[in-house]
């Protein structure tokens, strides 16, 4: 694996490897990277000759200097998680090879970026959406790997993509998931041992609102209430926001109809959370066969008798992947109960999905 420090020689390795007839695969990271980027880096290996990863904890997407300070750094053995998957650029930018003295130029998406994260961290997909258009500059990608567990972010970039012309492909993953339900977070470890138990309740969450919806609430506020159940019961979490938005657009849903996406943010202790899952009304025939078919059991799993399927393998309700621009990858909840103790993505088949 080759690393590279400064933006001249990752753009000419870039045309290099472009004037070579090979495709190059990007996934942009901000390091202390676990099994969920490596998911990402995984499915980028698959599309291309070549990939890329970068590190580089981006300055202007964030709101506050301690949080900054406090993320999580080890340069060392992410490289070596990088190697062993196969990587062939390591670009490893610092801060003023990005932002030269006299920068001032920002990247900047509206409409999108004004609810859920965007409406409580003012400025934040400004820096986001600023340094992967830099970045996209500077590796030249022919396609572009992001998670779904910063859903919004995922939805952001595919219409700074589309807008600006990139000719990018821009693709999605299911988000990574613990044995118990918790997604794969780089944020994780600032827990402790009581809030990583804490943490719990956010999958426990998502999955009290998938099982409302299977059992038949459509009325948004009542989904909601759901989750703020989950979310109250648990002294160390408070909640931030539970929205139930449009997957494209992010428009507020205020009965569910057909596809949505449900997002959280939770505050455990000084350590923000943010988690979602995809959410789809059966069609009234299916309700029908299926009656009021899974429910909660206790410990938070959840019953799939219908589909044959046992709660370590689905969660209730339908759930569904909106797609690399036309979809239908079937996602799903983990239940907490995974038997082989290892990370699993909300994917039930390959492929790939916003």
């Amino acid at each position: 694996m080759e690393r590279i420090t400064d933006v001249q020689s990752m753009q000419r390795w870039a045309e290099d490897s472009r004037v070579a007839g090979r495709r190059i695969a990007f996934v942009p990271t901000m390091g202390a990277l676990h099994e969920g980027h490596l998911a990402l880096v995984a499915r980028a290996a698959e599309l291309a000759d070549r990939v890329v990863v970068s590190i580089f904890v981006n300055p202007l997407q964030f709101e506050r200097r301690d949080d900054f300070d406090a993320y999580p750094s080890d340069l060392a053995a992410d490289a070596a998680l990088l190697e062993r998957a196969g990587v062939a650029v390591l670009f490893v930018p610092d801060a003023r090879s990005m932002y030269a003295p006299g920068f001032q130029t920002r990247v900047e998406v509206e409409q999108l970026t004004a609810p859920l994260c965007g409406a409580r961290r003012p400025g934040h997909f400004r820096g986001v959406t600023t340094v992967v258009a830099k970045l996209f500059h500077i590796v030249r990608p022919h396609v572009a790997v992001f998670g779904e567990k910063d859903y919004q972010q995922l939805v952001i970039i595919r219409r700074m993509v589309e807008d600006l012309a990139f000719g990018i492909e821009i693709v999605g993953m299911p988000t990574v998931r613990e044995r118990d339900g918790l997604a794969l977070s780089s944020r994780n470890r600032r827990l402790d041992a009581g809030g990583r138990a804490a943490a719990r309740c956010v999958p426990r969450a998502l999955r009290a609102a998938v099982d409302a919806v299977a059992t038949g609430e459509r009325a948004a506020a009542r989904i909601l209430d759901a989750v703020r159940r989950e979310i109250a019961a648990e002294p160390l979490a408070r909640l931030e926001y539970a929205e139930l938005r449009d997957p494209e657009t992010l428009e507020e849903i205020v009965t569910l109809a057909g596809r949505a996406r449900l997002a959280v943010a939770v505050w455990v202790g000084d350590v923000r959370l943010i988690d979602n899952c995809a959410i789809e009304a059966p069609p009234a025939t299916a309700r029908a066969e299926n009656g009021v078919s899974r429910a909660s059991a206790p410990g938070g799993r959840a019953a799939a008798a219908a589909s044959g399927e046992d709660a370590d393998t689905r969660m209730a309700g339908s759930v569904r992947g909106s797609g690399n621009g036309g979809g239908g990858l079937r996602t799903s909840m983990r239940s907490a109960a995974a038997s082989d103790g290892k990370p699993h993505t909300d994917a039930t088949t390959g492929g790939t999905s916003a």
